[in-house]
């Protein structure tokens, strides 16, 4: 017996796509692999005959069901694991394959919402958004690369479709949805340059291994709700050591200036 990967609890992104065509074309490639939900990111043409024609009719259901938004972390915000795709390698960005990607989330999506972003035609996800995800999949081809954008949703979907695993599969709780997590990096952020531990020059850079640490470990809303709390408490402590130091100092200063009048 073997279990599979929820399929309603996956959800596509298109992150700004430029044609409608493009969006019609993921739908179909969607609704093959089984999954219908679809969330359409700031669309530089949004033209419903055009998406209609290439979703065709059997998916006009889909189609009158995708999520417009206009801002890709706002639109992120529920999820308690992304997936980006990426087709640049090298840097920083550690990339796994598909298969393997599928593979993983077969437990994930059993008790969480799993988005999987595509980026624009032309360039893809930037670095800013490929920091909202939790993990890069990178689709392997020959010397000649260029793959159209609902060729990559297909080749995602049909991982996620063929993927599963032996039972009994690993126990996997609610992790922290993304604005949690995204909360707490940016509570982390600003007590860390309070403290003078990383540079406030270039925050970005020093966080940027932290930040893979917290979405590698695959945290719990619990979990996430304990940080958030030791931050706030780090946070008190300082500003009460701040204020003592400034009231012993005041202190210092009228005892000495008392002294000198006698």
């Amino acid at each position: 017996m073997t279990e599979t990967v929820k399929l309603k609890n996956i959800t596509i992104v298109l992150n700004q796509p430029r044609y409608p065509e493009n969006i019609g074309a993921a739908v179909r490639a969607m609704r093959n692999m089984g999954i219908d939900r679809l969330i359409v990111v700031d669309p530089r043409d949004y033209d419903l005959e055009k998406i209609r024609k290439m979703a065709t009719h059997g998916c006009l259901d889909t189609v009158a069901a995708i999520q417009r938004q206009t801002d890709l972390k706002a639109a992120l915000e529920s999820f308690h694991y992304v997936i980006g795709t990426t087709a640049r390698l090298g840097g920083q960005r550690r990339t796994g394959k598909p298969d393997a990607t599928a593979e993983k989330i077969v437990s994930i999506s059993q008790e969480n919402q799993v988005a999987v972003v595509f980026g624009r035609e032309d360039r893809g996800l930037s670095n800013e958004e490929l920091r909202l995800c939790h993990e890069l999949v990178h689709i392997p081809t020959a010397e000649f690369s260029s793959l159209n954008l609902a060729q990559a949703v297909m080749i995602m979907c049909y991982e996620l479709f063929n993927a599963c695993v032996p039972s009994k599969p690993a126990f996997t709780p609610r992790m922290a949805q993304r604005r949690e997590l995204d909360a707490m990096l940016d509570q982390l952020r600003d007590i860390l340059i309070r403290i003078s531990y990383i540079n406030p020059e270039n925050p970005d850079y020093w966080m940027h291994h932290l930040r893979q640490f917290f979405t590698r470990i695959q945290a719990r809303a619990r979990e996430v709700s304990i940080i958030r709390g030791l931050i706030r408490q780090v946070d008190w402590y300082a500003e009460k050591r701040y204020r003592d130091g400034r009231r012993d100092e005041r202190n210092r200063i009228m005892g000495k200036g008392a002294a000198e009048c006698d």
